[in-house]
């Protein structure tokens, strides 16, 4: 069975933040060195998936409200991803380009992922660097202990919720990207730190969404109690369907799915800074609106392509 996903700098959403005594696991890991707890809110997201070459090009939107504290996350991808600026514009273009249409239906089977290798040593550190205002580590772990320890020691807060989230990810030996957001400038009027697109692109068996989170504790309500909206422009060779492990089926609206042209293909590869021959060669695009619980859910969320008839 394979494990869920990603260490999100980049990644790119809209978080809040409140204060609470000790921090929160989150499906990106959200840590500080101040002991404050970062939630997910609002996320707006491109996944660009390239089947042949089994290549995720992960893009999110992120800001951060509430405390104007120094914090970072974690983020698991099953391989070691290549971190990159993107461009916001990208959102503003699909926004454009989307219609409304009838949701289609489609029964979808799972397929199983290939776990990565194994790793040598209990922590090691693959790659360093600021990218779109993150200071970002890329980590592999052989132990949520050990892995608790690193972020001690680099800065980071830790809690028995942040190993026990970690845990199922180093079991299947995937990869952290550990990013860090500087606080705000003196002055500042609101709360809040917001930052570039930056886009995780990594190997994987299946695309994925990082949709698993621990328990708030509550601390949500104190944000946002109607829930968060999750968007999502997926974006392959054809409709792909969100599932989660156990084939429960991911509760979203389907606004807009169709083919684009040529144009707006290259168009959205230039605002993406892909190269012009990244796969596929014909851009498929869904929307997917998805009020997003505070609660525990069954697993990451899978992506699979519709069978066809």
């Amino acid at each position: 069975m394979l494990v869920r996903f990603m260490l999100l700098v980049a990644l790119v959403a809209t978080l809040a933040v409140v204060v609470s005594p000790r921090p929160i696991a989150r499906a990106c890991c959200s840590v500080s060195s101040k002991e404050q707890v970062v939630l997910n809110a609002d996320q707006n997201l491109i996944i660009l998936w390239d089947a042949e070459n089994k290549t995720e090009h992960f893009i999110r939107q992120a800001s951060f409200k509430g405390a104007d504290k120094d914090f970072g996350f974690l983020v698991p991808s099953p391989t070691k991803p290549e971190l990159n600026e993107s461009g916001n514009e990208a959102f503003a273009l699909l926004e454009r380009i989307t219609k409304p249409i009838p949701k289609p239906e489609a029964r979808l089977e799972m397929s199983k992922g290939v776990p990565a290798p194994a790793a040598a040593e209990p922590v090691r550190v693959l790659e360093q660097k600021k990218v779109a205002g993150f200071n970002a580590t890329v980590l592999e772990a052989d132990d949520a202990k050990a892995l608790v320890a690193w972020m001690k020691d680099n800065g980071f807060a830790y809690s028995p919720e942040v190993e026990a989230w970690a845990k199922p990810y180093i079991d299947q030996k995937w990869k952290f990207t550990a990013l860090k957001i500087a606080p705000k400038e003196e002055g500042a009027k609101e709360a809040g730190v917001a930052t570039p697109a930056l886009r995780m692109s990594f190997k994987t068996e299946r695309p994925l969404f990082p949709y698993r989170e621990s328990a708030t504790n509550g601390a949500e309500k104190t944000i946002n109690p109607q829930g968060r909206l999750l968007r999502i422009y997926f974006i392959a060779e054809t409709q792909y369907f969100g599932k989660f492990e156990n084939n429960e089926q991911w509760k979203a609206s389907v606004p807009y799915s169709q083919d684009i042209g040529d144009a707006q293909r290259k168009e959205l590869l230039e605002l993406l800074k892909l190269p012009a021959n990244t796969g596929p060669a014909k851009f498929h695009v869904t929307k997917y609106d998805h009020l997003w619980p505070y609660n525990s859910a069954p697993s990451d969320l899978w992506f699979e392509k519709a069978a066809q008839k």
